[in-house]
């Protein structure tokens, strides 16, 4: 479901909204006339940001501009994502780096693919030559640049978190929803809901070559022999929350959840001077978080094109409400006053600096907020449409007057 493009066009013929892919961006938009009120799904250099080696280097180049700025304290910020090294480019400053932690886990990834294909951990340079050779889908994908005549595919390496947090055993990550309305100003919502994605394997770094133990996705995860689809392997941030919060307490869960926070902000802080803002363009993102045994949280990548294919009816529901509540910020009939901070399961965390909450807001998640930015990540949204017909009711009467 949702995987196709998306127009919606008037009578004449001309469309005001398009879901397109990012091959559609690259290929249509510089040539593209658009009306003024016509909405677009992506950024024309969204990939700043979604492409792992790009979204990497920016991230090293806003830590950098911090601490030259502010201090190492402020650049310190930046500190959620693992050592990364593009390769082949930087091969010989991973190899300096690899030789300083003998034994440690590192994973390779290549930059512009999905759903855990090409993906593999390993602990040996040799392990990488080996690679080389015999990786049947890099083979492939070397012999497609040769007929095209274009440069090897880039990977990216990066320092694998050898210590998750681990629930009955398993490892998981999460997917959280963030969409940017504008990059200048820059404006971002993120969505209380989300889930939990875990391995269908109990995790132990004995096995590096099991991808069921290691790698998440659920494109990799439903092959796994003993896979159960109906059982799956997802819980929503809210019964994760839930969980958290019973295990380690109120207080280290929301420091865990404002760290996510300062995740999102600066991913996106790091390509808004770069990124071109186009008032006909936003984009919902998918951002992938791992938690490790301390509670920290490490951005692993950020997806332009989240899958909206539903693995259950709960998830069904979830992305119905998530492409609901994205449409109605859109705002195509402009029907919002445009100073409205939470729009069904979406909440308003930054235009042009931090948003914070009312004194009633949240209070059935976080009675007592000892960090009042305006995020419920894994909150309560069963208030939604209640609360969509009391801001529709509210704008209305604030344009009468």
């Amino acid at each position: 479901m949702f995987e196709l493009n998306i127009l919606f066009m008037n009578r004449e013929g001309e469309w005001d909204f398009y879901w397109c892919d990012v091959g559609w961006m690259r290929e249509y938009f510089d040539h593209t006339y658009m009306d003024e009120h016509v909405k677009i799904c992506h950024f024309r250099n969204h990939y700043e940001l979604t492409r792992k080696n790009l979204m990497a280097k920016n991230l090293k180049r806003l830590k950098k501009q911090l601490e030259r700025e502010y201090g190492k304290l402020e650049a310190a910020k930046c500190d959620f994502f693992p050592t990364t090294f593009e390769l082949p480019m930087e091969y010989h400053i991973f190899v300096e780096e690899f030789k300083r932690n003998p034994g440690t886990t590192w994973i390779m990834k290549p930059v512009g693919k999905s759903q855990g294909k090409g993906i593999f951990l390993f602990r040996r340079l040799k392990d990488i030559m080996d690679w080389r050779k015999e990786d049947p889908y890099r083979a492939a994908m070397s012999d497609e640049r040769k007929d095209e005549k274009e440069p090897p595919e880039a990977y990216i390496v990066q320092r694998y978190v050898e210590d998750p947090y681990l629930i009955g055993g398993k490892k998981f990550d999460l997917r959280v929803y963030v969409l940017v309305t504008s990059y200048a100003p820059m404006c971002a919502w993120l969505y209380r809901e989300g889930f939990a994605r875990f391995s269908n394997t109990r995790f132990s770094l004995d096995s590096i070559d099991d991808t069921y133990v290691h790698l998440t996705n659920v494109a990799i995860q439903k092959t796994a022999p003993d896979y159960d689809a109906e059982k799956g392997c997802k819980w929503s941030l809210q019964q994760l929350r839930r969980y958290l919060v019973a295990k380690h307490g109120l207080e280290k869960v929301e420091t865990l959840v404002r760290d996510m926070d300062n995740i999102y902000i600066k991913s996106i802080q790091a390509v808004q001077k770069i990124m071109i803002n186009d008032k006909h363009c936003f984009e919902l993102y998918g951002y992938d978080i791992l938690v490790d045994s301390k509670l920290k949280p490490w951005l692993i990548e950020v997806n332009a094109s989240p899958s909206l294919t539903a693995s259950s009816q709960s998830d069904y529901e979830l992305k119905c409400r998530l492409l609901e509540d994205m449409l109605h910020i859109v705002d195509m009939e402009n029907r919002l006053t445009g100073r409205e901070k939470r729009v069904g399961g979406f909440d308003l965390m930054w235009n042009d600096g931090p948003v914070y909450m009312d004194d009633t807001s949240g209070a059935d998640c976080i009675p007592n907020p000892p960090y009042p930015t305006n995020t419920f990540l894994g909150c309560d949204n069963s208030d939604r449409d209640k609360q969509l017909k009391q801001v529709f009711k509210n704008a209305q009467a604030i344009k009468k007057t």
